[in-house]
């Protein structure tokens, strides 16, 4: 080939063997993301009842059931309180821990581990072990309550508790997600950037006010949104403490998806929530997103 093609032709050939080496991971999206979204879609637009070989398409009939299930709108609400809430107070907690931990003191990485140890653990096993402790007989903090001479209490038996109390759970698994990539932000701040506010005289709070955080921008959006994502998505978590009970008091969306389909033997249903679902995912966080990228420019 002569010298000349070969160096136009030679770069073309170069970049599209990138495209190639993404070829597989293009394949496996495709294959376990999209046509699953497209297969979900499509059912969602019929009576499906999950096991029949038979169905009829029925238009947009489960969509508008949507808007007249008192159901959704339970599970709306705790959704975006197990969503939004649990992003806040993982947020905040989570950079709490990060500006204790980033200080020196012996045993820190102790600390660092202990606090990060529930997120490697399954929510389902967490949620069982926070059942055992809450459940109204044998439970552990009934017992204790008992030694103290006070009469037990059902935990889980009110809905808005139960919400709470998985909130909490929920929140004290993962914050040390949070933790890690405060710390990581807090790290990579150089001290000179202190040192010369502190010589200025800037107090503790105006070096957090006016460095540390806008620093940590970065982190707080990735943390925000991953935060919320997992909150909007919350799961095995409210399946192993309440099963979204008392009644329909703490399901979630997810969870009531799954009530719907193998409870309700109502696919075609289950598949337009679903969709809902991922709409809203969708709209939050790329208004979060948006919203975060704005204020991080003008910081």
């Amino acid at each position: 080939m002569p010298a000349a093609i070969r160096k136009r032709v030679m770069p073309q050939l170069r970049r599209h063997r990138l495209y190639l080496l993404c070829l597989p991971a293009f394949v496996l999206f495709a294959v376990f993301e999209f046509y699953p979204l497209l297969q979900g879609i499509r059912l969602s637009f019929t009576d499906w009842n999950g096991f029949s070989q038979t169905y009829r398409f029925v238009g947009f009939d489960n969509y508008v059931r949507l808007f007249h299930d008192v159901r959704i709108t339970t599970a709306l609400r705790n959704t975006l309180i197990y969503g939004l809430a649990g992003a806040a107070a993982q947020n905040v907690w989570g950079l709490l821990y990060a500006l204790l931990l980033n200080l020196k003191f012996p045993g820190r990485e102790w600390v660092r581990a202990v606090i990060y140890l529930p997120v490697l653990i399954s929510g389902l096993i967490i949620g069982y072990i926070w059942y055992f402790l809450l459940q109204y007989d044998g439970g552990a903090l009934n017992d204790a309550l008992a030694l103290l001479g006070a009469a037990p209490v059902d935990w889980l038996a009110d809905g808005t508790r139960a919400v709470g109390l998985i909130l909490l759970v929920s929140s004290m698994q993962y914050v040390g997600q949070a933790m890690v990539i405060y710390l990581a932000g807090l790290q990579s701040i150089p001290a000179a950037y202190y040192e010369a506010a502190a010589i200025d005289g800037a107090t503790l709070w105006r070096r957090f006010v006016h460095i540390t955080l806008p620093l940590l921008a970065p982190a707080i959006i990735s943390t925000l949104i991953l935060k919320l994502i997992g909150g909007l998505q919350l799961f095995d978590v409210i399946m192993a403490l309440t099963s979204g009970g008392p009644g329909f008091g703490s399901h979630s969306i997810p969870t009531l998806i799954n009530y719907l389909y193998f409870g309700n033997q109502n696919a075609g249903y289950s598949a337009a929530l679903g969709i809902a679902l991922f709409a809203l995912i969708l709209s939050v966080t790329l208004l979060t997103g948006r919203l975060a990228r704005r204020k991080e420019v003008e910081a």
